[in-house]
């Protein structure tokens, strides 16, 4: 390879490449689950105000150097709490303690309804300070679990039980919103952006490395310490586990400075509150979130489910098949930047959102004793969420105006999290409905694939609602030939002793 008339060891290149991969996933795609508001493991400057553009003098950039480490290596941290008590991990407390369907659905929808705070969020932040409401809620967050790590010894029944799983990860889900809303703005503050995306490029690849270990470690811990029947050993060490992390992470983000002047933080004008609601371009922006979060919650919270219940998947391939999905979009992301750069990114979110209708059915391909369709699983989910978790960040930046962009980003996700947590507590209560298992066509079927044909088909017509978004400055695709037609590599002529420009290279991180 070559650049700038040098030869480029293709060592080097690969290195460039992965770097880029990690840095386009840092600023755009969460990597464990979508609507995740933990710091370390969602797009960590959605939203965030711009950082002070004045130079800093030595001792503070002494300061700067020492906060950027202690912030990767609390990543790092905060990506082991995830594993210990993430999606997978509240599913097997909740098949423990035997939780329905409706219980489950609305259990995993409560980190979504839990976005109905963001706007009070928001205004903790410019209260009390960003650093200090992260901080608190970050923490507190984390140490609501400790209930969870005592329950064999609390004495409760099993619906007491249910009751407190949920209330605690009702309690966490909130102290959480609040909390990444806080450490985005802190962070925006912190990370000068010069330096944003190779900072985090290397923070999202040692947090990435960090979780897969984590969650391999909690899957073999929960496959040997089991208990035949009840919550066992394991998952309340895990729980446990969980707590101590949220000191550690929290004693780690103590450590690093807040470079924000005392009275520097915006004013909350609360008339601007209502700007997305009165854009036409942003109404559209919000229809397609409110529709495509329904159609992904209908069936998003019971994918781990139907993979222990159904599939009788160990935990151990459960974060094999999740750690191979985020290999795949990290090498994809790159890509996606590119075509978002060449086409924009509405066309890219249509193309994705087409593709990803089709996931939810392959998840009626595999059983017990034949797991090898969720290899497409894994190719598609990896590649084509890469790309629409990229479009669906740079597209609300585009449509929201700088003035009161803050709110236009609340406002998505406030509207996308409360559909995605109605979908999902309607599909508990539909799953409840039908039969565990049932006959059709000679095969036979359970309750959860009811919801995955509900949910491909409900994906399907979301992503025909992309069609009317309207992106500024972008050719705006309405159809399915109109998307294929701007996907096709386009001929170019090339003259006698001349050569056709080189299409221009995406930048880091987009």
């Amino acid at each position: 390879m070559r650049g700038h008339g040098k030869r480029i060891p293709v060592s080097a290149a690969l290195r460039r490449r992965l770097v880029q991969s990690f840095a386009s996933l840092a600023t755009g795609v969460p990597l464990f689950r979508p609507g995740a508001s933990l710091p370390g493991s969602s797009a960590p400057l959605l939203g965030a105000p711009p950082p002070p553009d004045g130079r800093q003098g030595p001792p503070l950039h002494k300061r700067l150097r020492a906060s950027l480490r202690v912030s990767v290596v609390e990543g790092m941290f905060a990506e082991v709490f995830t594993a210990c008590a993430g999606p997978t991990v509240l599913t097997a407390w909740a098949i423990a303690l035997k939780l329905g369907p409706f219980l489950v659905g609305v259990m995993t929808a409560l980190p979504f309804f839990a976005q109905f705070v963001q706007f009070p969020a928001a205004w903790l932040t410019l209260c009390f300070g960003h650093r200090r409401v992260a901080l608190t809620a970050v923490c507190l967050s984390r140490l609501a679990l400790l209930p969870m790590a005592l329950i064999p010894w609390l004495g409760l029944s099993l619906e007491g039980q249910q009751h407190l799983l949920l209330a605690v990860a009702g309690a966490s889900a909130l102290l959480a919103v609040v909390g990444n809303n806080a450490w985005v703005a802190w962070m925006g503050e912190l990370v000068p952006s010069a330096v944003r995306g190779r900072f985090f490029g290397k923070r999202t690849a040692l947090t990435t490395l960090m979780g897969t270990a984590a969650s391999l470690t909690a899957g073999l811990l929960m496959d040997r310490l089991k208990g035949l029947d009840g919550v066992g050993l394991a998952l309340p060490l895990l729980a446990l586990a969980a707590c101590v992390m949220g000191v550690v992470t929290t004693l780690m983000m103590a450590a690093q400075h807040d470079p924000a002047p005392p009275g520097s933080a915006p004013k909350l004008e609360l008339k601007a509150a209502l700007l997305p609601w009165k854009d036409d371009g942003a109404r559209r922006v919000l229809l397609y979130q409110v529709a495509w979060n329904a159609a992904v919650g209908v069936s998003a919270p019971f994918f781990a489910l139907h993979s222990l219940q159904n599939l009788k998947m160990t935990f151990v391939i459960m974060a094999l098949h999740a750690a191979a999905v985020a290999g795949v979009r990290v090498l994809t992301a790159p890509l996606w930047g590119r075509a978002i750069d060449r086409l924009g990114a509405q066309p890219v979110l249509m193309c994705c959102s087409l593709g990803i209708s089709a996931i939810p059915m392959l998840w009626l391909l595999p059983s017990a004793g034949t797991l090898w369709p969720l290899l497409f699983d894994v190719l598609l989910a990896g590649s084509l969420w890469s790309g629409h978790g990229l479009a669906i960040f740079a597209l609300p930046l585009t449509v929201a105006p700088r003035r009161g962009r803050p709110f236009y980003l609340a406002a998505f996700a406030t509207a996308g999290g409360l559909a995605y947590a109605a979908a999902a507590a309607l599909g508990g209560a539909l799953a409840a409905q039908v039969p565990q298992q049932f006959m059709l066509g000679g095969h036979l079927w359970v309750n959860l694939h009811v919801l995955f044909v509900v949910s491909s088909v409900a994906r399907l017509g979301a992503a025909f609602l992309a069609a009317r978004v309207n992106e500024p400055g972008a050719a705006t695709t309405r159809t399915v030939a109109q998307v294929v037609e701007r996907f096709l590599p386009r001929p170019r002529a090339v003259t006698a002793g001349s050569r056709a420009p080189s299409p221009p290279r995406a930048p880091t991180g987009a």
